[in-house]
C-alpha cells in the first residue's frame, strides 16, 4: 500500500472519518506496539502535542509492510478504512517545539481545591456509584451527581435524539430525561460511598425540591453524607410538574425562595444552576446570590424541538408516536453559554461570583474558552455521551500544554483573560476595513467564496475564467469575511486593516 501524502485539509477529513472505536482493532493489531487510535483521538480533540507524542517515529509506519491497522479498521465495513499509516506519518511530520512545559491544572473553586477544572455534569453520565468511580479513576476531578429529589420520576423510552452534519459525530443533542430514577436513599448511599472511597475528589450534589421544606431537607441530607457542594437545579427544561426545573429559574422570586431554603439546610457552598430559557440570566443569578448562594452554574439545556419528520409529521425522540419539548445540548450551544457567562461576569453584582461553566464543552479548547471568560470550573456531559470518560486524557493534556505554551504558571492565571476583549457593540471600530487575503496557491477553484459573496454578500468576488480562481473587487468589498468562513480549504484569511477615508 503506497502512502498518500496528506495536507492539513486531507488529514482533517481522514481523521474525522475515524469511528473512535472502543478497544480499537487498529491499535490491537499494530505489530510495532503503536497506538494509532489514541493518536487519532488526540487529534480529534485538538490535543496536537498529545497526538505527536503518541505517534512517535513516523518512519515506523512508512516502513511497515503489513498495514494490519488498515486491514482491521472497522470503517472499512462501512465504506473504506481510514488511511492510518498516512495519517500517522502526517502527524509525525508536524513541526512542534519539543519539551513543552505542562502546567499543573489545580484550581480553587468556591474555596475548595480541585485537581483540575473538569467535572462530570449532572446527568446520566453521573448517575450511580460505578459510573462515577470509573470516571474518578480515569482522572476527572469531580462530579455534579445526577439531580436528586425526594420523588422518583416516571421516565419515557426512548429519550434521546440528535442533529448531525458532516462526519460521524453529532453537533446537537436533545433529551427528555428527568432527574435521577434512583430513590433518595439509594443516591445518598452512592454519594456517601464515593466520598469515602475518593476523599480527594469533589462531589457536587445536585438537588431539586418541590417546595421549601424539600429544598431544606435535601440540602441537609446531602451535607450529612459528605457532599462538598450543593447545586440547586433551577433549570431542567422538561420536568413534568408545575414549579419545577426551568419554571423556577425563570422566576427570580422562586429562585430567591428556594435558595434561601437550601441555605437553611447546609453550611456548604451552594451553586444555583441557571436556565438559558430566559432573556437576562443576571436577574435570577443576583436573586440567588442575595439569598445565600455561593456561585452560579450555567447553562442548563435549552428548550427545543429537535425536528419534524415530513413523512408522518412526528418528532424525536418519538415515544409511541409522540414527542415533547426537551433540552438541547452539545457543541452548538457553546456560543449561547459563553454569551450568558459574559453577561454575568460583566454585571457589577456578579463580577466576582464563582461560575461553573457548561454547555457545548467537547475539547480542552472549548473548556479553555469558558475559563477565559471567567469560569473556574467546567462541567461536561454530551461529549462524554459520545466518546466516553476517556476524553479526560486529552482534556487534561491539551489544557495543561496550552497553559504552559502561553507562559502561565497556573490555569488560574488565564481565568477571565478574554473579558476585556468583549465590549458593547457601539465601542467596536467602525472606521476601518479588514480586506480578505487570497492565497491562490492553496485555492482549489471550487468557487464557494464567489457563490456566497454574490448570493449572500456584496458581489465583491468574480471568478477568473482563465485560472478558475476567485478575484476580489475591492471597491465592492466591505470586509465582512463571509468568504473567509466558507472557504473549505483555508485559502482565504483576514488581511491588513485599512482605515476608511472620510
Amino acid at each position: 500500500m503506497e502512502l498518500r501524502t496528506l495536507n492539513e485539509f486531507s488529514a482533517r477529513n481522514e481523521m474525522e472519518g475515524c469511528l473512535i472505536c472502543h478497544n480499537a482493532p487498529c491499535t490491537k493489531r499494530c505489530p510495532h506496539g503503536l497506538d494509532p487510535a489514541k493518536v487519532i483521538r488526540s487529534l480529534r480533540f485538538e490535543n496536537i502535542n498529545g497526538a505527536i507524542a503518541s505517534a512517535k517515529d513516523n518512519a515506523i509506519c512508512k516502513a511497515c509492510d503489513t498495514k494490519d491497522c488498515v486491514k482491521t479498521c472497522l470503517k472499512g465495513k462501512v465504506d473504506r478504512p481510514v488511511e492510518i499509516p498516512s495519517l500517522m506519518t502526517y502527524i509525525g511530520n508536524i513541526n512542534k517545539n519539543k519539551g513543552i512545559k505542562k502546567v499543573d491544572l489545580g484550581i480553587e473553586f468556591c474555596g475548595i481545591p480541585c485537581e483540575n477544572p473538569f467535572f462530570l455534569s449532572s446527568s446520566v453520565v453521573a448517575s450511580n456509584y460505578e459510573m462515577v468511580a470509573k470516571a474518578f479513576e480515569m482522572g476527572w476531578a469531580g462530579v455534579a451527581f445526577k439531580t436528586i429529589g425526594v420523588f422518583v420520576p416516571e421516565e419515557v423510552s426512548p429519550r434521546f435524539s440528535t442533529i448531525r452534519k458532516e462526519g460521524n459525530s453529532f453537533i446537537g443533542f436533545k433529551n427528555i430525561e428527568q432527574i435521577s430514577d434512583h430513590t433518595l436513599e439509594e443516591n445518598l448511599e452512592y454519594l456517601k460511598k464515593l466520598k469515602e472511597d475518593y476523599p480527594s475528589k469533589i462531589i457536587i450534589a445536585s438537588i431539586l425540591g418541590q417546595n421549601e421544606e424539600e429544598w431544606t431537607y435535601l440540602a441537609r441530607r446531602m451535607t450529612e453524607v459528605g457532599a462538598d457542594i450543593i447545586e440547586c437545579n433551577f433549570s431542567c427544561p422538561h420536568m413534568t410538574g408545575e414549579g419545577l426545573g426551568s419554571d423556577v429559574g425563570q422566576n427570580p422570586d422562586l429562585v430567591a425562595l428556594y435558595t434561601a431554603a437550601t441555605r437553611r439546610g447546609t453550611h456548604l457552598p451552594i451553586l444555583a444552576k441557571m436556565t438559558p430559557n430566559i432573556g437576562n440570566m443576571e436577574i435570577p443569578a443576583i436573586a440567588a446570590m442575595d439569598n445565600g448562594a455561593t456561585g452560579i452554574a450555567a447553562i442548563n439545556t435549552i428548550k427545543s424541538i429537535m425536528n419534524i419528520h415530513l413523512d408522518d409529521f412526528s418528532s424525536e425522540p418519538q415515544v409511541d408516536g409522540k414527542s415533547s419539548v426537551g433540552g438541547y445540548s452539545g457543541k452548538t450551544v457553546k456560543p449561547i453559554a459563553l454569551r450568558f457567562i459574559n453577561d454575568m461576569k460583566k454585571h457589577p453584582k456578579l463580577v466576582d461570583v464563582p461560575i461553573s461553566g457548561m454547555g457545548g464543552i467537547e475539547s480542552w479548547r472549548d473548556g479553555a474558552e469558558f475559563l477565559a471568560l471567567g469560569c473556574e470550573n467546567l462541567q461536561i456531559t454530551t461529549s462524554v455521551m459520545q466518546y466516553g470518560y476517556r476524553i479526560i486524557d486529552d482534556l487534561i493534556e491539551g489544557l495543561s500544554t496550552y497553559v504552559g505554551e502561553m507562559g502561565f504558571d497556573s490555569v488560574q492565571e488565564m481565568v477571565g483573560m478574554a473579558l476585556p476583549k468583549l465590549v458593547q457593540a457601539e465601542k467596536l471600530n467602525r472606521h476601518s476595513i479588514s480586506y480578505p487575503k487570497f492565497e491562490k496557491t492553496n485555492c482549489i477553484g471550487c468557487g464557494r467564496c464567489y457563490l456566497s459573496c454574490y448570493d449572500g454578500g456584496h458581489q465583491a468576488i468574480e471568478m477568473d475564467e482563465d485560472q478558475e480562481k476567485p478575484k476580489l473587487l475591492p471597491k465592492k468589498c466591505v470586509g465582512c469575511h463571509l468568504c473567509v468562513v466558507v472557504c473549505p480549504v483555508g485559502a482565504i484569511s483576514p488581511g491588513k486593516r485599512v482605515e476608511i477615508s472620510q
